[in-house]
């Protein structure tokens, strides 16, 4: 192929290849056959290796060029990585490897071509499924998997929660952000996570799932699987955007959590309905605000320069559902999904993947994040998580100077600074409304813990200590190894999963 040299098949049955050069005066040909009859392996009988035909028989345009061989020789480049060379790549290589000039089209033919041989057909993900999700739970102790098929046993959903991180959300804020992405393989769908946010800021997948389309049932049915995973309690908040199937699934399935809006979709939102853009200052101010009082204040503003987006915000979106100090439940400092589009964005290369192969990749990030951020946890030296601790110590020095009058064995007022606060220790909240939503002690809080001789560390949220933030990591996501090395019950390897 690289001398741009054609051949044309002259014989071929099941035991016989013959193949000669595409000039007929050319002496170059190749002879093989089976070894034995019952055989399944060929042997060269006879080889003719020069060619003595015209240099203008050669043809960069390969007719032996396939798509095929374009894949398995280019095949090698997928291993081990996400994305790998796209068409273009592919072209780059059949050129200056192969000798081959090759269309776009057979390039992107033959780049899927490489992508099943590595990773497996589409068609082939769904019958290994069930085996699959057999070996992650025994592998993995207290994985939770569900696969729901139609009447003829086609697939609809599916549903993944490693054991690991099931038992890790117990260190966790009780904050949950739920979004879809779609997916781009042969049969499409659109991937669902859950994800919480570590003591660390970072975030921490407690689920997966992959169905048909973000519809109402398909979202009862993911978030029916999730509350058996995470539970359903009064701490417990549920953040997203605004899509009407997402809203009423969680009303459905979660009774007892509260719902909050991501704040960063409602202010696109706003951009995009109002054309409003120079008003977002005002507005992220709002969702920010500790206190009932400031963010009426901002309101305020956006109320005279746009009483629609005021009236919007407060009646079609509802205050409490993306203003921190509205919200009734506790959603800390997180206003936004913007952890799980991290992780959307992180799965951007694996989202033209069969499923098995997409839950590979998901398996292997979780896999690393768990060991590398163990080793972190082990290695910290102060009593919080390092971006806590980098929060806490601004405000340990401007607690400094702050005049304190205790008020009563567990009650402070704090005076200095923009703004005065009354404290209580015990109770662990402050009239500025920081300690009581954040967790975390403010300046007030902490001059009070100094003059109460209390360690301020006494007083922060276990959610972002050291001890928590090994514990979430303590354990290893291990993955499924060989599909050749599976010990699967015959019940499950026999179970029937259609696209």
């Amino acid at each position: 192929m690289k001398g741009n040299f054609e051949f044309r098949t002259r014989k071929s049955n099941r035991s016989l290849w013959v193949i000669e050069c595409i000039d007929p005066n050319c002496s170059w040909r190749l002879r093989a056959s089976k070894i034995v009859p019952e055989s399944t392996k060929f042997v060269i009988r006879k080889y003719m290796g020069v060619h003595c035909c015209s240099l203008l028989n050669r043809n960069a345009n390969h007719r032996q060029a396939t798509y095929v061989v374009i894949g398995e020789q280019v095949a090698p480049q997928y291993v081990g990585v996400e994305k790998g060379p796209g068409p273009k790549g592919v072209q780059t290589f059949a050129r200056t490897k192969l000798g081959a000039q090759i269309s776009y089209y057979k390039a992107w033919r033959g780049r899927k071509h490489a992508h099943t041989l590595i990773r497996g057909s589409p068609e082939q993900s769904f019958h290994i499924l069930p085996s699959y999700f057999h070996m992650l739970e025994k592998l993995n102790p207290g994985t939770v998997t569900h696969i729901e098929v139609d009447g003829e046993s086609r697939f609809k959903y599916l549903f993944l929660a490693f054991g690991v991180a099931i038992r890790g959300f117990r260190y966790m804020r009780k904050v949950v952000g739920i979004d879809g992405t779609f997916l781009k393989g042969q049969y499409r769908g659109v991937l669902l996570v859950a994800t919480a946010q570590d003591g660390n800021g970072q975030c921490y997948p407690l689920a997966w799932g992959i169905v048909d389309s973000e519809n109402e049932d398909a979202w009862t049915w993911f978030l029916t699987q999730l509350k058996e995973v995470i539970g359903d309690t009064d701490e417990l908040a549920l953040i997203s955007d605004r899509a009407p199937s997402i809203k009423k699934a969680i009303s459905t399935v979660f009774e007892k959590a509260h719902h909050g809006a991501c704040a960063w979709h409602v202010a696109q939102n706003i951009k995009n309905k109002f054309k409003c853009a120079d008003i977002m200052g005002s507005y992220w101010s709002a969702v920010n605000a500790y206190r009932c009082e400031d963010f009426a204040g901002y309101m305020t503003e956006i109320s005279h320069r746009y009483p629609r987006v005021a009236e919007y915000l407060e009646n079609e979106v509802g205050f409490e559902k993306w203003s921190r100090c509205h919200y009734p439940g506790l959603r800390y400092n997180i206003t936004t999904t913007n952890m799980v589009e991290s992780l959307n964005s992180m799965l951007v290369n694996a989202r033209d993947f069969s499923y098995v192969a997409l839950l590979d990749v998901i398996q292997e990030k979780m896999s690393k994040w768990w060991n590398d951020r163990r080793i972190v946890a082990m290695a910290i030296t102060a009593p919080l998580t390092p971006s806590r601790e980098s929060e806490f110590r601004p405000r340990f020095a401007q607690s400094n100077g702050r005049h304190t009058l205790q008020l009563n064995p567990v009650t402070y007022h704090v005076k200095g600074g923009e703004l005065e606060g009354v404290v209580d220790i015990f109770n662990k909240t402050c009239t500025c409304k920081e300690f009581d939503i954040d967790k975390l002690p403010c300046v007030h809080a902490i001059a009070a813990a100094h003059h109460a001789q209390v360690s301020v560390y006494s007083l922060v949220s276990p959610y972002y200590i050291k001890e928590y933030y090994v514990l979430a990591y303590g354990e290893t996501i291990y993955p499924v190894g060989s599909q050749s090395q599976w010990d699967v019950p015959n019940e499950v390897a026999t179970r029937v999963v259609l696209p």
